[in-house]
């Protein structure tokens, strides 16, 4: 596939066009820079709905810059016939449809392993709120339950000396173990595939991971293979002194079963920052006091911002120069 052009000026007036896909809030922090280099089309600005927007406005285009939570689906991208790049905001990439960017020679640039680390912060950050009860104690002391109950509040848990069990060993969960390793935990793990540059024990099962842990950190990719991976029986294998952390998708877990769990006390809490059916997050969860809840913010740093950027522009421009892209997210 040629997925470049020949190399074009970088005049004011001939700046090569893009087109961004998202809410305005994805681009907004940088809206100066990527408008110093490139032509930005916004369909959020216009009043026409979308498919009439892309066919009036959009027809020349080359190259689009994809939020994470946009759903850059077949029947949109028919109507961008020059497209030739997506660059993606997310390291998961289930909002774009691979398939067809394939079947047309559509690369997609990925965030590739930018955000590992914030999201492996936020990730040990839900954990510890969960075990220690600190935004429950929080609402505690706030609502005046410590003047009116005295020194009474529930007994937290501590994280040091636990068997943590992660879900994906990509990036991400490798970045999760690191910070997890000076609390003294043991960690093992499931992914598609061994990996043989870690000491951390290999489970090939789900359910035996469950089994044998304490804590179970969701951080691989949403396919068909991994939606509602974890149902009620992984859940149950938990056990009811058993911790759940997803900063990875929704849909990993079967939410209703999750709901069942936490109400019935099968098992001890959950920290979570996606959801099924975003942004809709279900009452049940939203009132479980064991339940620390969180908007899909696990990559949202001032640092990551600044990163993609960066990463995003550095694709932009090398597509549109003719370079080999910084991300590019090989073909399967």
């Amino acid at each position: 596939m040629d997925a470049m052009a020949g190399k074009q000026s970088f005049e004011a007036d001939q700046l090569p066009q893009i087109i961004v896909f998202g809410p305005p809030t994805f681009y907004k922090s940088h809206d100066k820079e990527f408008s110093s280099k490139f032509r930005v089309l916004k369909p959020w600005q216009s009043q026409l709905p979308l498919p009439e927007f892309l066919t009036a406005q959009a027809k020349n285009i080359r190259a689009a810059l994809c939020s994470g939570v946009f759903k850059l689906t077949a029947s949109i991208l028919r109507h961008l016939p020059s497209l030739e790049l997506v660059v993606s905001g997310s390291v998961g990439l289930n909002h774009i449809d691979l398939l067809e960017c394939r079947r047309r020679g559509i690369a997609v640039a990925t965030a590739s392993t930018l955000y590992s680390g914030d999201v492996a912060e936020l990730a040990v950050g839900l954990l510890l709120d969960v075990l220690r009860k600190i935004s429950a104690g929080n609402r505690f002391v706030r609502n005046g339950l410590w003047l009116k109950q005295g020194d009474y509040y529930p007994l937290g848990s501590k994280l040091e000396g636990k068997q943590v069990g992660i879900v994906g060993l990509g990036s991400i969960g490798q970045e999760v173990a690191k910070r997890l390793e000076p609390f003294g935990c043991t960690i093992s793990y499931h992914s598609r595939n061994r990996k043989l540059s870690v000491s951390y024990k290999f489970q090939p099962n789900i359910h035996q991971l469950a089994t044998t842990s304490d804590i179970l950190i969701i951080c691989c990719a949403l396919n068909e293979e991994t939606r509602h991976m974890i149902n009620r029986d992984v859940l149950l294998a938990l056990g009811n002194e058993g911790v759940i952390v997803n900063v990875a998708r929704g849909a990993i877990i079967d939410e209703r079963e999750l709901v069942w769990c936490l109400e019935k006390g099968e098992i001890a809490g959950a920290g979570l920052d996606v959801f099924e059916n975003e942004p809709y997050v279900p009452q049940e969860l939203r009132v479980l006091d064991n339940v620390v809840l969180s908007p899909h913010v696990a990559v949202l740093t001032v640092e990551a911002s600044r990163d993609f950027y960066e990463l995003a522009s550095g694709n932009l421009e090398a597509f549109f120069s003719n370079q080999p892209l910084l991300s590019l997210v090989p073909n399967e």
